[in-house]
This record gives C-alpha cells, sequence and structure tokens, in this order.
C-alpha cells in the first residue's frame, strides 16, 4: 500500500478510498465515486503526492500535466494527423461528386428517373464513394472523436477522485490536508472559490480550446456542427456549476 505520512501518521490508499466513501451521497452519483476508476486516481494522486513531497495543489498540477501528457497530447497528436487526412481528401471527394453527377444525370435521362430518385442515387453512390475513401485512407471521422471518449470519463473520474479527497470524513487525514493544501487565495482546497477567478477561467479556458478546433479549415458535418455548438454551451454553463465545487478540483 502506497502510505502518506503527515505528523508522523499513516494514511493508505484504503484510508483514504473508506473515508472518501463516507462523504459520498446515495444513488447513481454515489455508486459512480466508487467505482474502481476513480479509487485508482485516488490512490494515483495519493501515490504522487507523497512521492515527490509536494504541497497537494502542486500535486495536483503535476498530476493533471502528466495525464494531459501521457494521454491527451498522444491523442491530440492523432486527431490532428486525421484531421488533414480528412481536409485533403475534400478536392478529390469534390471532383468524384462532380463526375458522379454527371453520371447519375447521364444515367437518369436514360432510364426517367425523377428529381427525387436522379437525388436518391446520387447520395447513395457518394456516399459509397467517401466511405471508401475513408477506408483507403484509414481517416473515418469517428476516429477523430476519440479524444473526446477517452478525456470526457478521465476528466469525470478524476474530478470525483478530487472530490472524494475534498469531502471525506470529518477525521479524513487527506481532507485535513486539503483544507490547508492550496495557495495564492484559494488556500483551503475543500470550499468552493468565492472569487470565481478559477471557475470563469475554467470555462474560458474551455471555450478557447472548443473555438481553436472550430475555426480549422474544413468542411464540418451537421453532427460536428451540434457538438461544436453543445461543448460552447456546456464551457458557459459550467462555470456557475464549477463555482459550487471545492477549489482542488480545478487544478487537474
Amino acid at each position: 500500500m502506497w502510505r502518506l505520512a503527515r505528523g508522523g501518521r499513516p494514511v493508505t490508499v484504503a484510508a483514504v478510498v473508506a473515508a472518501s466513501a463516507g462523504g459520498s451521497p446515495g444513488g447513481w452519483y454515489g455508486w459512480l465515486a466508487q467505482t474502481a476508476p476513480v479509487h485508482w486516481a485516488e490512490g494515483g494522486l495519493v501515490a504522487l503526492q507523497a512521492a515527490a513531497g509536494l504541497p497537494w495543489w502542486a500535486a495536483i498540477v503535476c498530476g493533471g500535466a502528466a495525464l494531459r501528457t501521457a494521454v491527451t497530447l498522444p491523442l491530440a497528436a492523432h486527431q490532428s494527423r486525421l484531421l488533414a487526412k480528412l481536409e485533403n481528401l475534400q478536392p478529390e471527394i469534390k471532383k468524384l461528386s462532380e463526375r458522379l453527377r454527371y453520371e447519375v444525370s447521364v444515367r437518369g435521362k436514360q432510364l426517367g428517373w425523377s428529381d427525387k430518385v436522379a437525388r436518391f442515387h446520387f447520395k447513395r453512390n457518394l456516399r459509397r464513394i467517401i466511405t471508401e475513401l475513408y477506408i483507403r485512407d484509414n481517416c473515418h471521422p469517428f476516429k477523430a472523436t476519440l479524444l473526446v471518449w477517452v478525456q470526457i470519463p478521465m476528466w469525470v473520474f478524476v474530478s470525483l477522485a478530487l472530490r472524494n479527497c475534498s469531502v471525506g470524513a470529518l477525521n479524513s487525514e487527506v481532507k485535513e490536508q486539503f483544507s490547508t493544501g492550496g495557495t495564492l487565495w484559494f488556500t483551503d482546497l475543500t470550499a468552493p472559490d468565492s472569487t470565481w477567478i478559477l471557475p470563469v477561467s475554467l470555462g474560458l479556458l474551455n471555450l478557447l480550446i472548443v473555438e481553436i478546433f472550430a475555426s480549422q479549415k474544413m468542411e464540418v458535418s451537421r453532427f460536428q456542427k451540434l457538438a461544436t455548438n453543445f461543448f460552447r454551451v456546456l464551457s458557459v454553463v459550467m462555470i456557475p456549476v464549477a463555482a459550487t465545487v471545492p477549489s482542488g478540483k480545478y487544478d487537474n
């Protein structure tokens, strides 16, 4: 077991988990807060703080930076390569689309197709052609969303782990350390930021990231537009929500 010493008293990861269980609400949220990935995040955080001997705010920042370096950065690079491949395909797709439109038009006149039938055949064959191009270049657009599907669960599990440490049992050793483990204006990591500096900064940073990805020069599907607008709204909505959570959760 990893141990964290404070005042000569050791704290095991099991003790952290047991303490966090006492402060978790019931229902699905309480169930999620006690899942294995959350406990792994708790154990990793305790191990990092014990090994590095850093104050808690610095340990949380270093843990977040390590996750982003080991997980987010490689996935973001992979996503950028996929988006570049998709953009490079656009001229070829446009050329093939024009040729297909001409062929469908000629074929439609020969067989007496109506405009509706001609559009149906055009869209069906264009989808087939585009899918073949995606397979050829190994760049299906869904693969570009891998970063989202990994980053969101990771953020949820780490946030719940920090919450467990912040609002554990009253005699929790880790909670006591969190209450004095902050810095600057947020010295108490178990209390919300009354100045709103951290939640506003978090929301603006997320909105900036969304806008950077949205500004990339490539044609986007209707689903991608809806997803972008969803994350824009989410970035703004999370500001008042984040203002109610312990300050320790912002450092990750």
